[in-house]
C-alpha cells in the first residue's frame, strides 16, 4: 500500500460469525520504513455513546478489522488517544483465533 486517505470502518468481531461493533472512521495510511506503514485516524461520529462503545471494545481487545469501501480488509491493532476519538493503527500479525477473559464485577 503506497498511501490512503479516506473513510473506512473498524469492525470488532467476537468470532467468525458475530460482529459486535462497527464504527465509521477517517484514516490516513502512509508508507514507512522497510515496507511498513504508519496510520492514524479519528472517529467520524461525535456521539458520546459511539465513543463509549468504541472505548469499551478497545479495552476488551484492541484488534479490529479495518474495512475499506471496496470491501478489502485486514486486521489492525487500535491504539486510542484523546478520549478514544483519535487513534493510531498498526497491522495485527498474531493468530486469527485468540481468546480473552473479561469479567464483570457485580
Amino acid at each position: 500500500m503506497d498511501s490512503f486517505e479516506g473513510r473506512c470502518r473498524l469492525d470488532w468481531w467476537a468470532n467468525s460469525s458475530t460482529l459486535l461493533g462497527s464504527i465509521e472512521v477517517d484514516v490516513v495510511i502512509t508508507d514507512a520504513d522497510e515496507g511498513n506503514w504508519a496510520a492514524h485516524g479519528c472517529l467520524v461520529s461525535d456521539n458520546d455513546e459511539d465513543r463509549d462503545d468504541f472505548a469499551f471494545l478497545c479495552n476488551l481487545d484492541p484488534v479490529f478489522m479495518l474495512r475499506f469501501a471496496d470491501e478489502n480488509m485486514f486486521d489492525v491493532i487500535v491504539n486510542p488517544a484523546e478520549g478514544h476519538h483519535r487513534f493510531t493503527l498498526r497491522r495485527y500479525t498474531g493468530p486469527s483465533e485468540r481468546s480473552f477473559d473479561y469479567r464483570i464485577e457485580l
